[in-house]
């Protein structure tokens, strides 16, 4: 009786840890973030009245595309500000920290918003442009921006198929290698060639030991129902 409380109790810890785990990893799965701006920052999507100062919530939406759709929600993500495309961005080093990146403009102008990195994660997102808007920031800017001909406001589903491409300050377009780091060339790893086994080696013990081992374990099974009985 004890053996079947025992078992019991296993599964019972299993289940429980099956509901718990998904719960406990959701923040890591979409990235949900919480960002503080202390002044006004232009993102894609949102037009010219930009972001105000204030803290807001980042997260990936469940994309399925090798790029991520970042969504940005007020502080209680009751109201959505913006849905932005994005393409992985890759840097050297990941910090402890999230990481956000601007694109300097004009004195008084706000930043605009160019890349997002979240903490211990060396691939972040670089954040795309409408295209005429990506144009007007290449020339501010003097470097290239990412761009999409696409309406900032279209559908999730649209933008994971959206062309992108980089686009220079004279409005022609460049190698995406421009705007975003390519991870670093890794060198293939040499496996040394596992010595073969002798020709006169069997799996014939194998089979016999295992053999053993549930002879064993049906014994076992026998007298724990025969006591419960």
């Amino acid at each position: 009786m004890k053996l079947f409380k025992g078992l019991a109790s296993v599964l019972c810890l299993a289940a429980l840890c099956v509901f718990i785990v998904p719960s406990a990893t959701a923040d890591e799965w979409n990235k949900e973030t919480v960002i503080t701006f202390s002044g006004p920052v232009e993102v894609p999507g949102v037009g010219e009245h930009n972001l105000p100062a204030g803290t807001y919530v980042f997260k990936i939406f469940n994309s399925q595309s090798d790029r991520h759709i970042v969504q940005i929600f007020s502080k209680d993500k009751t109201h959505l500000y913006t849905t932005i495309l994005a393409i992985p961005n890759y840097r050297l080093k990941a910090t402890d920290k999230t990481v956000i990146t601007f694109r300097e403009r004009p004195t008084g102008q706000p930043e605009a918003l160019r890349a997002w990195f979240y903490p211990g994660r060396q691939w972040g997102d670089e954040f795309v442009y409408a295209k005429p808007r990506a144009i007007e920031l290449a020339k501010e800017t003097n470097e290239p921006v990412l761009a999409a001909a696409i309406e900032p406001t279209a559908p999730a589903e649209a933008l994971q198929t959206a062309p992108v491409e980089a686009v220079a300050p004279t409005g022609e377009p460049v190698e995406l290698a421009q705007v975003v780091e390519p991870p670093p060339a890794t060198e293939p790893v040499v496996v040394a060639d596992a010595d073969p086994m002798p020709k006169t080696a069997s799996p014939l013990p194998l089979i016999g030991l295992i053999g053993l081992l549930a002879l064993g374990g049906g014994l076992a099974l026998s007298i724990a129902t025969k006591r419960a009985a």
